[in-house]
């Protein structure tokens, strides 16, 4: 029988999530599975959900039954006018509907925001245009009552074109916006001359909207203009008022009072589970761990590492990026030059690819290193790591982590955001405050003498196993939000 909150989700209007990335067809970090993770247990919940994206070179490689959606049209942005179609990506079905905008020359790159010389000069207009030709097309898809919800900087003008420009246009005065903060860090700081290129009303750049010390910031853009604003912990909410953790827009983030709301992210406890995972070497389950040990030797074996089972085993995956603390591990000599193993997986910044790969040069039998961040190599480094390190400069909310505990690889992590949110100090990981390699190593040192103790690793590792990180408590928190926008004025 359907609970109160399944009904209530139910009950909805539509979603249509406004993303620069949704997982499998572009990714760059966590932003493409939390959106469509989201999406998909919405669908499943039972309210309709969409999602649009560009149309990168990415979506067309692993779509190829891109179906076009009615004519091609033309999008005006600023002085200009952009040519656009619209493409379905995923029919209506069991999961979301996802839709791609379509653009001959903004998107049909290698990459999604940048190359190898830095970030593309035009980003501004690329995902400026984006904006306007998903609002253009959205009356079709969800004529009526729905829920806009944009995800970060890229897709933050919505909320404020809806305001200032189309608010008096048929079709948009039943839409309400919901925009996600996922990364702070990025906010799309451009000069001020986009406010003209992109068509916005000068009077949006001030300093209760668009205007951020003398330039144009679209993620404050939409921060100023939403009904509501997410983001993915209830840690990082209120780490998003401080100076530290706000970026320089805590003062924005302050006037939102209860609007801003943090919701933890979820994973797909289906596709990350050890007992069904099809891409491991053996499968495993809390209280039958032999599996695990099976799955230890085959990563010890393919990152060329002496199989010993009661070698402990660190683990680190995710982006090659300051704000996932390379910094830190790089400078706990103490801990690297330990007895313990460690496999690095990520890809990202040359400069940490080539200190992981130095350590690799000079300890080969206790280093591994990969730097082709894969799903399947992700998977089988879950099952087969005994530790996973991430001692993040900040971290909104974190997917690693949870997938890790799920696998029995305890976190090694610092005390921020959704790490702080989902890992409990000495029950099912080891946490520390300073962002500091001292206080790393300390908290992984008390993890490697906990590791000694193999009855009491044993009960760590069952109680993380058996933590609850589904999509389904967060779908009915996000209907709470819903709900509040739509009551709103």
């Amino acid at each position: 029988m359907p609970t109160a909150a399944t009904r209530a989700v139910r009950d909805l209007p539509p979603v249509v999530h406004l993303t620069s990335e949704y997982f499998p067809y572009a990714r760059t970090g966590g932003l493409a599975e939390a959106v469509s993770g989201l999406a998909t247990f919405q669908q499943r919940a039972g309210q309709r959900a969409l999602a649009l994206l560009p149309l990168y070179r990415s979506v067309r490689e692993s779509a190829p039954g891109l179906v076009p959606v009615g004519d091609a049209f033309e999008v005006p942005l600023g002085p200009s006018r952009e040519p656009a179609q619209l493409l379905r990506v995923a029919a209506p079905g069991a999961g979301p509907e996802v839709y791609a905008i379509a653009h001959p020359h903004f998107f049909e790159r290698d990459g999604l925001y940048g190359d190898m010389h830095g970030d593309f000069g035009d980003n501004h207009r690329r995902f400026g245009f984006f904006v306007l030709a998903a609002l253009e097309v959205l009356p079709r898809l969800v004529p009526g009552r729905a829920i806009l919800h944009a995800h970060d900087w890229h897709a933050a003008l919505a909320p404020m074109f809806l305001r200032l420009t189309h608010a008096g246009r048929p079709g948009y005065a039943e839409l309400r916006t919901v925009l996600s903060v996922h990364n702070p860090g990025y906010q799309g700081h451009f000069p001020p001359g986009i406010v003209p290129e992109l068509g916005i009303p000068w009077e949006a750049y001030d300093w209760r909207c668009l205007e951020w010390y003398g330039k144009a910031n679209l993620l404050k853009a939409g921060v100023s203009t939403a009904d509501m604003v997410v983001t993915v912990s209830p840690q990082h909410a209120r780490e998003l008022l401080t100076p530290e953790g706000g970026f320089g827009l805590q003062e924005a983030f302050h006037a939102l009072g209860d609007r801003l709301v943090g919701i933890l992210n979820g994973i797909d406890q289906q596709t990350w589970n050890p007992a069904t995972d099809l891409q491991i070497t053996a499968r495993f389950a809390a209280g039958d761990l032999e599996g695990k040990e099976r799955c230890k030797a085959a990563l010890q074996r393919a990152f060329g590492l002496p199989q010993r089972t009661r070698t402990p085993l660190f683990a680190f995956a995710g982006r090659l990026a300051r704000q996932k603390g390379l910094d830190v591990i790089l400078g706990s000599l103490g801990l690297l030059g330990s007895p313990a193993q460690f496999i690095f997986l990520g890809s990202g910044e040359r400069r940490y690819g080539e200190a992981l790969l130095a350590l690799q040069r000079a300890a080969p039998d206790r280093i591994g290193v990969d730097l082709a961040f894969t799903d399947r190599v992700e998977h089988r480094l879950m099952a087969g790591a005994d530790l996973l390190m991430m001692p993040s400069e900040y971290e909104p909310c974190g997917l690693t982590q949870m997938r890790a505990q799920r696998y029995g690889a305890i976190p090694v992590a610092r005390r921020v955001g959704g790490l702080a949110d989902t890992i409990d100090d000495g029950v099912t990981g080891f946490l520390f405050d300073a962002y500091a390699p001292p206080a790393f190593e300390e908290a992984a040192f008390r993890a490697l003498a906990a590791y000694e103790d193999r009855a009491a690793w044993g009960r760590m590792m069952d109680t993380a196993m058996h933590r609850d990180f589904g999509w389904e408590r967060a779908v009915e928190r996000y209907a709470q939000v819903y709900q509040r926008a739509l009551e709103g004025p």
